[in-house]
């Protein structure tokens, strides 16, 4: 069954947000801390080895009591039923939203269109644990009889920016194998990562779904033409391996039957790093660590599925992000990891948030008259404060912020990582805080600018009441980096569940290809 169809502006919690925001909507929250002594403590969730802290947002007790029963109006207790379920929520497409099945090795079935998905996943992912491992004790072979040392994921969209952030985020991990990923249909990318690579040493994986996505296959043939000048077309099931489900179309490119991995239509592209279109990952990290990176994410999933929505941490991240596009009307929110591992989870958050919530046709087919989507943008910590965190502090827009931290470093550095959370820790208290008139008068008087005083107060005063979240785990490890990433992605459906949109469709992504290939056959 679809989801109910219900628009959010219509409803009676809606209304009484309205009339909220109006009382609240300029209160600082200097005196919302002051009013509330045990705030932090109230306005935290913790799970397994992660803290969710949300006291540092504009929002009160009520107005949290409020956005929960705007999610309860809406119906999301029972999206989130047909969600895990298999019901047909992709309606435009056809398709269940599946993903979460990929790391749920609890249940023995599931069932999409009244066949059970379950065995299918248990086999994919035993190919996967045999072919990493094959690659990696030096077993399989080249043309020339040598081990692989390079892997290329050769993709684009979801099966380049998911595998990617996740193989930069576990670098720490690493297997020998170096990875590389080629995505843009852009010569000069390809020619870039070819330079680097022994033909009789390197493994391609080709990873799209129909084997026709114009960018992946236009590399994969300059690839498989670059690797020609070396080998003989025979050798090409030893160096190319396939994730698709058009079988006739990989075999004619000379990939082996028994090295093409599955993909199916139940798991969109951009949630799909969890199945064999994270090979790469495997292969990166090793079959254990890829394992991992799953137990995480269905731990999460299990979190999402069964908790309140008051102690429900993608559901009141979700409701807080709404608060602020609906009702403050922010528009933009930044994704502030402080640490460079993460320095490529803002490009794939983009992707899986606008990709999935940037619609303005409701599920009934009408256009909306409210905002959806987020714009999402970022940078790692502390590069960002040299950079656009100014604009945050001082400039005329509201963006809310998740910053990301993690209370130990992977390496040890004992005072580098002290440093870094303290910068972590110091900008949230800024944002959140600010620095009054007195302050600054205080601070210059001390120090001895009495001169200046009267002309530097206005550019030294920080409003302060600009909100964010703390994400804190004890160390990234694969586990809690499958706890974060499926933390947005449960996020992301329940935005799209209370705007009442269609999050697992893209078809904004279809009109350029279509234009792209008119234009390119008149030349």
């Amino acid at each position: 069954m679809a989801l109910k169809n219900i628009n959010p502006t219509k409803t009676i919690a809606w209304e009484k947000l309205m009339t909220h925001f109006e009382k609240i909507k300029n209160d600082h929250l200097k005196e919302l801390k002051e009013n509330q002594p045990n705030r932090k403590k109230d306005f935290s969730i913790q799970f397994q080895d992660l803290e969710v802290n949300f006291s540092n947002n504009r929002i009160s007790e009520n107005t949290l009591k409020l956005l929960i029963e705007l999610a309860q109006e809406t119906g999301l207790k029972d999206a989130i039923h047909k969600y895990f379920s298999g019901d047909i929520i992709n309606v435009t497409e056809n398709r269940a939203v599946l993903h979460t099945a990929l790391r749920d090795k609890a249940s023995q079935k599931i069932e999409v269109n009244q066949k059970n998905i379950i065995p299918e996943i248990s086999e994919t992912l035993q190919k996967i644990e045999n072919f990493t491992n094959n690659v990696l004790s030096g077993n399989w072979k080249g043309f020339s009889g040598k081990s692989i040392t390079d892997v290329v994921n050769i993709g684009i969209g979801g099966s380049d920016l998911g595998p990617q952030m996740v193989v930069e985020s576990l670098k720490y991990y690493k297997t020998p194998l170096n990875i590389h990923f080629v995505s843009n249909i852009d010569g000069d990318h390809v020619q870039e990562t070819l330079k680097k690579l022994n033909p009789e040493t390197t493994l391609f994986l080709i990873v799209s779904k129909t084997f026709t996505t114009q960018e992946t296959l236009t590399n994969a043939l300059t690839i498989k033409k670059w690797f020609l000048e070396s080998a003989l077309e025979i050798d090409i099931e030893k160096h190319f391996v396939a994730v698709s489900t058009n079988l006739n179309m990989v075999k004619d490119f000379g990939v082996a039957e028994e090295n093409i991995f599955p993909m199916w239509d139940w798991v969109g592209g951009r949630f799909s790093l969890w199945s064999a279109v994270g090979l790469s990952i495997s292969l990166a990290v090793g079959f254990d660590n890829f394992n991992q990176l799953l137990v995480g994410a269905h731990q999460m999933d299990t979190h999402f599925k069964n908790s309140p929505f008051d102690k429900n941490i993608p559901v009141v991240l979700a409701l807080i992000s709404i608060w602020y596009n609906n009702f403050f009307e922010t528009e933009t929110e930044v994704i502030l990891p402080y640490t460079e591992y993460l320095k490529t989870l803002a490009p794939y958050l983009q992707q899986a948030i606008m990709e999935s919530n940037g619609k303005s046709v409701d599920r009934n087919g009408n256009k909306v008259d409210y905002q959806t989507g987020n714009i999402i943008w970022g940078s790692t910590g502390t590069n960002a404060q040299h950079a656009f965190i100014q604009l945050l502090h001082q400039g005329t827009k509201l963006i809310p912020a998740d910053f990301i931290g993690f209370k130990e470093s992977l390496y040890g550095l004992t005072e580098h990582h002290q440093k870094l959370m303290a910068n972590f820790y110091a900008q949230i208290q800024a944002l959140s805080e600010g620095k009054t008139k007195e302050e600054v008068h205080l601070d210059m008087k001390v120090s001895g600018q009495f001169d200046q005083i009267q002309t530097l107060i206005p550019f030294k005063v920080f409003e302060g009441n600009k909100p964010s979240n703390t994400i804190l785990f004890n160390k990234l490890t694969p586990q809690n980096l499958g706890i974060l990433i499926a933390m947005y992605e449960h996020k992301i459906f329940v935005q799209g569940v209370i705007w009442n949109i269609y999050s697992y469709d893209q078809f904004g992504v279809e009109l350029g290809k279509e234009l792209a290939t008119k234009i390119y056959s008149k030349n």
